[in-house]
């Protein structure tokens, strides 16, 4: 999403460009062909020629996801940009002030929301309500109905993903199996994971899904909320309600930390997601802020070092099977809150700043480069 963004934001301010070249540096190089990332690049800017450069060995780059983009006419370069792919979608040049929509918070990490909360007597959720223009329940509603439709897509969808790995889609059958020996707490949360594959499997498709907050996370929030939304009928408000918390603790974490693995490894992405769902959650039950807090917690901090290892640069191994075991935490971590919160110890930002810590340490081996873990060892035949 980011590549694209950039490539669309270039051509608008050279829309007289003959040619483009567009160098992806980073971890852009080297997942590029796995995230598609040259062919969203060459689809954006056609019918208009355009090189595509993989640079693995320039390290001075101002973040991991980094691409320049040259607009020619005849032999002369006219303009060049330098664009920065943060996460979720995000794009800023390198160079400019960050330009998407200004802060519409005035909160700087969570405790200052939660002593907004105190002051007004208020939920999370209607926190967002009161910064947010009066379009954000429609717009988190149509978030819901596009959560929703790739799931039901994934849910029927068969046959073998794209790219070398010939993975072969399995939430039909994590779905639809019967298994005679199974209680029904094991099948529904069996379902649960069928739904965070779903997903994840439209997103490695090519489908449209829900950055929440990125691509390669974006199955967990999506199936906790369909599966408690199954079980218990909760009215498109509530989801609503669970989603505007949800994306409270997102914005948080991109706010003082990272959302990209690139950045921090697939703590920043599996773990925030597997934090904004147990928020979620816990919104659901009408738990108290503090409880919601201590869920999201709980999430992030067990999640520590979670390394980005994508095999051949796809989201695909590890990513799809780690979206459905975050699903399962994201639950987890929602009911130990709701027992334990008024014992914690640890905040939620104080995981936060930890998290970002981790990050930075991690060998760039293990931020989404291809180079270290499962994307090392794991030889494809």
């Amino acid at each position: 999403m980011g590549p694209e963004r950039a490539a669309k934001d270039f051509f608008s301010r050279y829309p007289e460009a003959e040619r483009f070249r567009v160098t992806l540096y980073g971890s852009l190089a080297y997942t590029g062909k796995g995230h598609l990332t040259d062919e969203i690049i060459l689809s954006t800017l056609a019918p208009k020629p355009c090189e595509i450069v993989f640079n693995y060995e320039e390290e001075n780059i101002p973040h991991p996801n980094t691409l320049a983009i040259e607009g020619y006419v005849g032999e002369k370069c006219i303009g060049k940009l330098t664009y920065l792919s943060v996460g979720g979608g995000t794009i800023q040049v390198s160079g400019e002030p960050a330009a998407e929509g200004g802060d519409v918070y005035p909160f700087q990490n969570f405790e200052e929301i939660l002593s907004y909360c105190r002051e007004h007597n208020c939920t999370l959720d209607q926190v967002v309500y009161d910064f947010e223009d009066g379009h954000i329940k429609d717009f988190l509603l149509e978030v819901w109905h596009t959560m929703q439709a790739a799931i039901k897509r994934g849910l029927t969808a068969e046959g073998i993903l794209p790219g070398k790995l010939k993975v072969v889609r399995k939430a039909k059958t994590l779905f639809e199996t019967v298994d005679r020996e199974e209680t029904p707490a094991q099948m529904e949360k069996r379902h649960l994971c069928a739904f965070a594959f779903a997903t994840s499997e439209e997103n490695a498709s090519g489908g449209t899904i829900v950055t929440a907050p990125t691509c390669g996370a974006c199955g967990v929030l999506p199936a906790v909320l369909f599966y408690l939304s199954r079980m218990h009928g909760y009215s498109d408000n509530r989801i609503i309600a669970a989603l505007a918390v949800a994306g409270l603790v997102g914005i948080t974490v991109k706010q003082n930390a990272s959302v990209s693995g690139a950045e921090a490894g697939c703590q920043a992405e599996v773990g925030t997601a597997t934090s904004m769902a147990a928020a979620a959650v816990c919104r659901l039950f009408n738990a108290p802020a503090d409880e919601i807090e201590y869920a999201a917690e709980i999430a992030l901090e067990h999640q520590l070092g979670l390394t980005c290892d994508p095999v051949c640069g796809y989201v695909q191994i590890p990513c799809i099977e780690r979206n459905a075991v975050a699903a399962l935490r994201a639950l987890t971590s929602a009911e130990l809150a709701k027992v334990l919160h008024g014992t914690r110890k640890i905040s939620f930002d104080l995981i936060v700043h930890t998290m970002y810590e981790t990050g930075k340490d991690l060998n760039a081996r293990y931020r989404e480069t291809s180079e270290g873990g499962l994307a090392k060892n794991y030889k494809v035949s």
